[in-house]
């Protein structure tokens, strides 16, 4: 539990922009989660750096949230500072064919406003759940495409809160569903992408085909966290949980989708118990099936899994 000190500190930064004792499971996309002491939605970058150096001057932790896609929130209470920047949503274009957008913008206002202005480079991300934020952190893709072919630089902000700094694509480190090399506590404030002029009805086009097939393979209109494990090479997780016969293995409320293998939906009244136990399930059938190792994408907070 966080300190009245720590409590009131933030309420004074902050306003209505901090709740305590917030229920996780209302922050991710699964609804799976218990409380975190608090939860902080900053309005802007000024909001973002008193949060955090409120949370160094008191030795409180901090993580970010984000849509809560790709992530379980852990059924116990967790301690800390939760950071949501979901209304840092600005879209700006460069006249030097860049797309600066900041953490908190959806796939859905992204692909908007791409078909609105006729640029293209992006249509692959259309439908990849969450925020630019997110995608940047976990190098978000599909297959033959991912973020870090159209990222040219990331704006970043110190785990004090005091540094603001602009590395360029030379200076991220991508790798695999993941960037690496960050300073553990910084936070991603927005990225710039690199488009192109194209003809709105062309980029409409090739996003209703890429979205056309993900309504046909994937459960989107139940709650999940998108792809459960990473593929492994030259491999598809699903295809192996698949073939290992777990497709509609259920345990609680957590079930392994009957469309696509790779996907665990809340069927009702899941905790992220039963969802760990069906994570668990498939790494042990798969292994004893085809002897491959399932590595999960999807991030856990709030302990040890």
């Amino acid at each position: 539990m966080i300190s009245r000190t720590v409590r009131e500190a933030l309420e004074d930064a902050l306003g209505d922009r901090v709740r305590f004792d917030f229920p996780l499971a209302r922050c991710t996309s699964l609804r799976v989660g218990g409380p975190v002491d608090a939860l902080v939605t900053p309005e802007t970058r000024e909001e973002v750096a008193r949060a955090l150096a409120i949370c160094t001057a008191h030795r409180i932790a901090h993580f970010v949230i984000g849509a809560g896609f790709n992530t379980i929130a852990l059924d116990d209470r967790l301690e800390g500072v939760a950071i949501q920047l979901g209304k840092l949503r600005r879209l700006e274009e460069r006249p030097d064919g860049g797309l600066r957008a900041e953490a908190g913008v959806s796939h859905a206002q992204l692909t908007n406003f791409c078909i609105e202005r006729g640029l293209s480079g992006l249509e692959f991300g259309c439908g990849i759940p969450g925020t630019v934020g997110g995608w940047i952190a976990m190098n978000a893709g599909i297959p033959g495409r991912e973020v870090k072919d159209v990222v040219q630089e990331i704006e970043v902000i110190s785990p004090t809160g005091r540094k603001l700094s602009h590395l360029p694509r030379a200076r991220l480190r991508f790798v695999y569903r993941s960037l690496c090399g960050l300073a553990a506590g910084s936070l991603i404030l927005s990225a710039l992408f690199r488009v192109t002029p194209s003809a709105p009805g062309s980029v409409r086009s090739a996003v209703d085909r890429l979205l056309a097939v993900r309504q046909k393979t994937q459960p989107l209109n139940v709650p999940s966290f998108g792809s459960v494990f990473k593929n492994p090479p030259g491999d598809f997780a699903g295809r192996l949980i698949e073939a290992a016969g777990l497709k509609g293995l259920r345990i609680g409320g957590a079930e392994i989708s009957t469309l696509h293998a790779n996907f665990i939906t809340n069927c009702g009244g899941a905790t992220a118990a039963d969802v760990l136990k069906v994570i668990r399930e498939a790494q042990a059938a798969v292994w004893q099936k085809s002897r491959v190792r399932l590595v999960p994408e999807v991030r856990i907070i709030g302990g040890k899994a």
